[in-house]
């Protein structure tokens, strides 16, 4: 089973354990990563998700999703296959960069793609032929237990 954890979903571990939503989705990452370490399911890397995380300017967090990034099996590069995917994806709404991600995890043949982002949640709900399964952080492990 190959993953794509979007941005926000990498560095959901990190964030303020304010509300039980987002420490559920915390263990649900590190669940995750975790089985990516054991070889139960694989990570998939972009070089959409390098540009987003070099541009942290939070050295730890930076630091921590490139650790996490570095487990990844499969890497997909920027291309024109991923750039015509992206441009066709930002023509029915979905901010470049999340566009950006979806093509890739496409272009990997990702089984799903994670994001904490309620709006791209909800805005891909209404995109028709995704190649991907977008899902939350509690989705994707409801998922891998099945």
């Amino acid at each position: 089973m190959r993953i794509y954890l979007d941005t926000c979903s990498l560095q959901r571990p990190l964030d303020s354990k304010t509300q039980i939503r987002i420490i559920l989705e915390a263990e649900a990452v590190l669940g995750v990563l975790t089985l990516c370490e054991s070889g139960t399911v694989e990570l998939v890397a972009s070089d959409a998700l390098l540009f987003e995380t070099e541009r942290n300017p939070n050295l730890d967090r930076r630091e921590y999703a490139l650790a996490a990034l570095s487990r990844a099996k499969t890497f997909v590069a920027l291309n024109e296959q991923v750039e015509k995917r992206a441009k066709e994806l930002s023509n029915v709404g979905l901010r470049p960069l999340d566009a950006l991600h979806l093509a890739s995890a496409e272009v990997a043949q990702a089984d799903y793609f994670c994001t904490c982002d309620d709006k791209l949640l909800r805005q891909v709900k209404g995109i028709a032929g995704l190649e991907v399964q977008v899902v939350s952080p509690i989705e994707l492990v409801e998922a891998i237990e099945r």
